[in-house]
């Protein structure tokens, strides 16, 4: 009789986090939308994204642009850079993975744009904007839009080696980026680690 009501018990639980999760995923309002209008009259796949900015201070500050997030579903065309006038430098412990990215192994033709100033990072991707602060919290994390249209919450940080880490609402890795000499390695959760390669302009 106590094994029977301890895996009552158990199940209950596990049914009560079932519940909360499908509750945040796809009941939950998403936040405001504070994403700037202008980055979607024209379209991104424009850019030479080999010119990045200079991170001098002598223009906008990250505080200084809104934040942006994927509308609706996905975008359907590519948006332009969102930190495109901000120079602050980046700050201690974050690593320059600026640039158009493209898989040449693992995930071959996997393409994301990374964009940064300050601990502030906007990785765009696959109908999908990430933009964050690096400096592993929840509140500043990338709150996000899944596969089939859900809600989920993700802190990001740089560890000791450079790498950035995406945890999945702060409980578990999922994702790394990091520079290997001239490439971007990306490793999914799955243990696929994709090389990707600068290139200058979106492919056609």
């Amino acid at each position: 009789m106590p094994v029977f009501n301890a895996l009552k018990w158990l199940l209950g639980v596990l049914a009560a986090l079932a519940c909360g999760v499908l509750v945040y995923a796809f009941v939950l309002p998403r936040p405001a939308n504070t994403t700037d209008p202008a980055i979607f009259l024209q379209n991104g796949n424009t850019v030479d994204y080999c010119i990045l900015p200079a991170l001098d201070g002598s223009g906008k500050l990250a505080n200084d642009i809104p934040k942006a997030y994927t509308p609706d579903c996905g975008y359907k065309s590519f948006p332009m850079p969102i930190l495109a006038e901000c120079t602050e430098p980046l700050s201690e412990g974050v690593v320059d993975m600026r640039g158009l990215w493209l898989g040449i192994s693992g995930r071959v033709g996997h393409l994301e744009r990374i964009e940064q100033c300050g601990n502030r990072v906007v990785v765009t991707a696959h109908g999908v904007i990430h933009d964050f602060r690096a400096d592993g919290s929840l509140k500043n994390g990338a709150r996000d839009v899944g596969a089939v249209c859900n809600n989920f919450h993700t802190a990001i940080h740089f560890d000791k080696e450079g790498v950035m880490v995406f945890r999945l609402f702060d409980l578990f890795d999922t994702v790394f980026r990091e520079m290997r000499k001239e490439e971007m390695i990306f490793t999914f959760i799955d243990g696929t680690e994709t090389r990707t390669q600068r290139i200058c302009n979106y492919p056609d």
